[in-house]
């Protein structure tokens, strides 16, 4: 089965929200009702931006894809974006006491093998709304049929 782009990066948003607390929206600003936080600054939004995927090999079921996100970190000061931007790098790299991620990321019928942010584009401003641009990388499989 190919990688699926879209099971991938809801269970990628749902793992931001889990590791930091904070609301995040898929593509657009979270809304008042979404949980933990609703639309209540800070938050994040999480935009796929494409990858690329593979397919199984001859006689092999399993795919592979490197998945690219950009985490947009946003608060109503520098320094509280900069701080969402420190617990979305702590929910993507985190690690637990036992070793491995802190915060699993479960898309379902897909293992994510490895994460890493690709860039930073640090804090900018726009009308009175500061936000911080992060870029991470997935990688994923699916399992052989």
């Amino acid at each position: 089965m190919p990688v699926q782009g879209r099971v991938v990066s809801l269970a990628f948003r749902d793992a931001l929200i889990a590791g930091s607390g904070r609301s995040c929206g898929y593509g657009a600003a979270p809304v008042a009702a979404d949980k933990p936080t609703g639309n209540t600054i800070p938050y994040s939004v999480l935009y796929p931006l494409g990858g690329t995927s593979s397919g199984p090999p001859f006689g092999d079921q399993g795919g592979d894809g490197r998945m690219l996100y950009q985490i947009t970190s946003v608060g109503s000061t520098a320094e509280q974006a900069e701080w969402q931007a420190d617990k979305v790098r702590t929910a993507v790299l985190g690690t637990g006491p036992k070793g491995g991620f802190a915060t699993p990321i479960v898309p379902a019928g897909h293992t994510v093998t490895g994460r890493e942010i690709d860039k930073e584009d640090g804090t900018t401003v726009a009308n009175g709304v500061y936000s911080y641009v992060t870029r991470v990388v997935l990688y994923v499989t699916t399992p052989d049929s």
